[in-house]
């Protein structure tokens, strides 16, 4: 079947060294053809070897529009299985735009946000996870997103799925043949067999799930909240972490009344830190509104720093915050080290349990220590990606959480004795749900909404 050709500039749209403008479909060739004058010889970009670069002119008609690099790349060995071609010229906005615009008068039509990275979904060179990852690898935040997304690109994900999909067709072709020909399959014993099989499967699924919150995190970011009493230094830390004065410190007690948000890159992990109001009562409208703030954002962290004032006593507001930190993820600093210490550690370990660490915002101390804690938490010390596969997409998640679920069903029907149809029921259910994670069975609409997300010309 024939494709349109579609183009788009793959670069951004603003003044730089180079710019990038990119087509792909059947007439790529045909139209650089008409529009491309080598500077070397007189022979068409079609006739030549795949995958070699040209140098020349762009023009429309007799106009020149601009000194060009050209590539060339034949179907299928190409980004979207299609004859693809693309455009190196100067960096400049209304060059760009003008190279587009005669790519388009001489047969190509606009590409759609994602359209290059959907035809290499539905050509299949790339599955739907891998498709998923493209977008991630441009949003990457940090060393560690990139490289769980490129992991991804790879087919790591791909890879997995496909393998618990197959054990799981196996099973549903073995039921489905003994149930049409039961006089030379027999299903004595099968139970045990399959029961054995399903445990696998669901173990590799969990395992996959497991993975899906650190996969979040690694994508995008641990989200942290600061929490103290006024005047405890919770602004003066945000400052040393970020590294710049970003929040504003004095010695009045209150001074920050609403949510101040920064993002850290912290050893290749992102933090999303939320200065919050001190904790306290008060009968100051405004900060009572922002005290109510810092406990909601608490409540939805994934990661608390508490700081004390360690030159000060703990009071009623401090055990109010360790009533919050009892089941979160937290670490306590005891701040202004520097100064006489009144708050111990010894003193806060009678009150709660968790890791305890000096330090001085203002002689910036302890915040190596701090780093390291929060690493350690998170990734118990070290990230590799040799072998692991991370979920980091909810929609991915969710398609193996609906597998898992009819594996679950499975295992019911057969403590539960019921006839072997059942079962393949609730396998078939769950192979379709992984065809959906993967793509091998997916909506349209789906698809349309996935891509729509996308950056233009990729």
């Amino acid at each position: 079947m024939k494709s349109d050709t579609i183009a788009a500039v793959a670069t951004a749209m603003s003044p730089s060294g180079i710019g990038i403008i990119r087509l792909s479909g059947d007439e790529s060739l045909e139209i650089i053809d008409k529009i491309y004058r080598s500077k070397m010889n007189k022979k068409k970009i079609s006739e030549c070897d795949s995958h070699t670069i040209h140098y020349g002119y762009i023009y429309d008609g007799e106009e020149m529009i601009d000194e060009v690099m050209v590539l060339l790349m034949k179907a299928p060995n190409t980004y979207t299985k299609e004859d693809t071609i693309e455009i190196d010229c100067h960096g400049g906005v209304f060059v760009m735009k003008r190279i587009l615009e005669t790519v388009i008068k001489y047969g190509a039509r606009p590409a759609e946000p994602g359209e290059f990275t959907k035809r290499a979904f539905l050509n299949g060179r790339i599955d739907l996870t891998q498709a998923e990852s493209v977008i991630d690898v441009i949003n990457s935040k940090n060393s560690f997103a990139l490289k769980s997304s490129l992991s991804q690109l790879k087919g790591s994900v791909l890879t997995d799925v496909k393998k618990i999909r197959g054990n799981i067709l196996h099973e549903i072709a073995f039921i489905e043949t003994a149930l049409d020909d039961p006089e030379h399959i027999s299903l004595d014993g099968y139970n045990e067999n399959l029961l054995s099989v399903v445990n696998h499967e669901r173990k590799e699924m969990k395992r996959l799930l497991d993975s899906s919150d650190n996969g979040r995190i690694l994508k995008e970011g641990i989200n942290t909240v600061i929490l103290g009493k006024p005047n405890a230094g919770k602004s003066s830390l945000l400052n040393v972490l970020v590294g710049e004065e970003r929040a504003i410190v004095t010695d009045i007690a209150g001074t920050t009344r609403d949510v101040l948000e920064e993002q850290i890159n912290l050893h290749g992990i992102s933090l999303n830190i939320m200065d919050t109001a001190g904790i306290r009562n008060t009968e100051d409208v405004v900060e009572k509104i922002g005290v109510t703030k810092a406990k909601e954002y608490a409540n939805k962290a994934d990661f608390i720093i508490y700081v004390i004032d360690s030159s000060t006593a703990l009071d009623e507001s401090d055990f109010e915050i360790m009533e919050i930190l009892k089941d979160k993820k937290a670490v306590v600093l005891l701040n202004k080290s520097d100064l006489e210490v009144v708050t111990s550690k010894e003193e806060v370990e009678k009150h709660l349990d968790k890791t305890i660490i000096p330090i001085s915002a203002k002689e910036n101390t302890g915040i190596t220590e701090l780093e390291e804690k929060i690493k350690e938490m998170f990734f118990h010390g070290e990230v590799t990606f040799n072998d692991e596969v991370y979920i980091t997409n909810i929609r991915q998640k969710n398609s193996l959480q609906d597998a898992l679920d009819s594996l679950n069903l499975v295992v019911q029907s057969i403590e539960d004795d019921m006839p072997e149809d059942f079962y393949s029921i609730d396998l078939m259910s769950a192979y379709e749900s992984l065809g959906k994670m993967i793509g091998e069975s997916v909506e349209d609409d789906l698809v349309n909404e996935i891509f729509s997300k996308f950056c233009m010309g990729k």
